[in-house]
């Protein structure tokens, strides 16, 4: 994990999730299972919402390929989610293409203008995922 990515979770923890960094309040940490190890991955991810999704791009700040977060949702949709003080499990839905992508990518974009120019800078079409709080207890096993 890059040395920026743990110094916002740190930053993250002591704030108790609120007003961290350079997304405010619009920052969640994503723990997945990892698609080849199965060892736990957690990453912060700026978000919006659509309702009662939350909503993430597979930006890797416009680089070529998708980062690994993703990869490891789309074999292991299961998750858990950071959100303020907050913590529960999660579903990941990803959106590779498509109307629906279109849609929640561009709305993503309108709040945090950044997002156009990830997808600009890039000829891959960025995945949208949406994250579903699970309605079991399910938990991310450590």
């Amino acid at each position: 994990m890059s040395d920026w990515n743990n110094k916002i979770i740190d930053e993250f923890h002591a704030k108790g999730g609120s007003n961290v960094g350079p997304f405010g309040d619009r920052l969640l940490l994503l723990t997945t299972r990892g698609a080849r190890t199965g060892r736990r991955h957690t990453t912060p991810l700026a978000f919006t919402r659509d309702g009662e999704h939350y909503v993430v791009a597979a930006s890797m700040g416009g680089a070529p390929r998708h980062p690994a977060w993703y990869h490891n949702l789309v074999k292991n949709p299961m998750a858990e989610v950071e959100v303020g003080s907050d913590t529960f499990a999660v579903r990941a839905t990803p959106l590779p293409s498509g109307p629906e992508r279109d849609r929640l990518y561009e709305q993503h974009a309108r709040v945090m203008p950044g997002f156009r120019g990830y997808q600009e800078k890039t000829t891959r079409i960025i995945p949208v995922v949406l994250l579903d709080r699970a309605e079991s207890k399910h938990q991310l096993a450590a």
